[in-house]
């Protein structure tokens, strides 16, 4: 059970905005998809990435790696270009 305090600062987290840095690829894909499980989640966002043609060639063109773990915030970047905050 939460107590208050904890209860407010999780829905204080829910308002702050949205910030470019490295996330994990997990951490990402449940950003945009907080109600699918982890996996479901990394593949729908890998899916979005494989079917958008412009999205995956500027990916390519920061370096990204479909095999790392991580996003860097430049990919990052370009993904919100593309896809909108999460």
């Amino acid at each position: 059970m939460k107590t208050e305090k904890e209860k407010k600062e999780e829905e204080e987290e829910d308002l702050r905005p949205f910030r470019i840095h490295a996330y994990s690829k997990e951490e990402l894909a449940m950003l945009y998809n907080p109600t699918y499980c982890i996996s479901n989640a990394i593949y729908t966002l890998a899916a979005w990435i494989r079917h958008n043609k412009a999205l995956k060639g500027e990916l390519e063109k920061v370096g990204y790696n479909k095999y790392r773990r991580t996003f860097t915030p430049l990919e990052v970047k370009v993904l919100v270009k593309y896809l909108g905050e999460p």
